[in-house]
């Protein structure tokens, strides 16, 4: 090949390879109402802002049933939402978001989200399957308690993990709160009721009883948390059983609360992992098909990140666009 054929072959190959790398650099058109194929999973603000278009026709209705299907939100409490935001009437994306917050609203209306301290000592059994954040939820609520002025005592009552003593007394010593502990394989209603015994010599105000994060299928586990319960809360009972669930677990956490629920009496749920956007919808689900409330939730990896649940700003969250 020449050389002036060779510098026109240059120039050909140039300026395709341009072309490729503006091409590659574009941003594919946008349709309105349909979101691009890469952008990431949002709240159900936006999937409503993608939905409404230019206003609702029967198409819209199914595809915001979908997604708040996939919010975890739930069937019943799904078909509920629904039918109430169209008897509303909502003729504008901005009126159909505060009808659908207004529905939400509702379904986690009237619940008490309060924790009942009231024994000497109060005593706090926190449960949950494992992997869920169980033990550093406890170190946050002895955090949290502490700034409100109590004195609490930790119970290692996970005698069947190896290390999960040395865990809580680690989470314990960060704290700043004393922990009494027992032989790992021993018995965990032992350690329970000593530390209850514990916190009654030392006037503490608040005992946080951790047990063995265990597979909810298993019914000899449960029948020993039965026995933690019936053991550590005497004659005046525990105030308070709190399980830990993943928010990201989706509906199999229905299935977590009740077969717990059969052991103990579930009085409120610790929700870990809840970002508002995904998974959040779980909340109304748990709620409307069990009856158990929500009561706090883990909101980061701080001491400080375990906060009451508040449904209205959660609801805000949920909607965001």
């Amino acid at each position: 090949m020449d050389a002036p054929s060779l510098i026109i072959v240059l120039v050909l190959v140039a300026l395709v390879m341009g072309g490729l790398v503006a091409l590659r650099g574009r941003k594919p058109p946008r349709i309105e109402g349909v979101a691009p194929t890469t952008a990431p999973q949002a709240g159900l603000g936006a999937a409503l802002r993608r939905l409404w278009g230019a206003g609702p026709d029967e198409e819209t209705w199914e595809r915001l049933e979908e997604t708040l299907l996939a919010a975890d939100v739930g069937v019943a409490a799904t078909d509920r939402v629904i039918a109430g935001v169209r008897s509303d009437g909502p003729t504008s994306f901005e009126e159909a978001r505060d009808a659908l917050a207004s529905r939400l609203r509702a379904e986690m209306a009237g619940r008490d989200r309060d924790l009942h301290l009231d024994g000497s000592p109060a005593t706090v059994l926190v449960v949950g399957v494992n992997g869920t954040g169980k033990t550093t939820t406890i170190a946050k609520l002895a955090k949290r308690l502490g700034d409100q002025g109590k004195t609490v005592i930790l119970a290692a009552a996970d005698t069947f993990r190896a290390a999960a003593g040395e865990q809580l007394e680690t989470w314990a010593d960060r704290v700043g709160v004393p922990v009494v502990t027992g032989q790992q394989g021993g018995d965990p209603a032992a350690v329970a009721h000593d530390a209850v015994a514990s916190a009654r010599a030392r006037g503490a105000d608040v005992v946080l009883i951790d047990s063995a994060g265990r597979p909810h299928a298993r019914k000899d586990l449960m029948a020993e948390l039965a026995k933690i319960h019936r053991v550590a809360g005497g004659e005046s009972g525990v105030d308070e059983v709190l399980l830990v669930i993943d928010a990201t677990s989706g509906q199999n956490v229905v299935s977590q609360v009740r077969v717990f629920a059969e052991a103990v009496p579930v009085s409120g749920l610790v929700l870990t992992k809840l970002d508002g956007t995904a998974r959040g919808g779980i909340v109304v689900a748990v709620e409307q098909e069990l009856d158990v409330p929500v009561k706090l939730i883990g909101v980061g990896e701080g001491l400080d990140d375990l906060v009451p649940f508040e449904p209205d700003r959660f609801v805000s969250s949920l909607l965001e666009s």
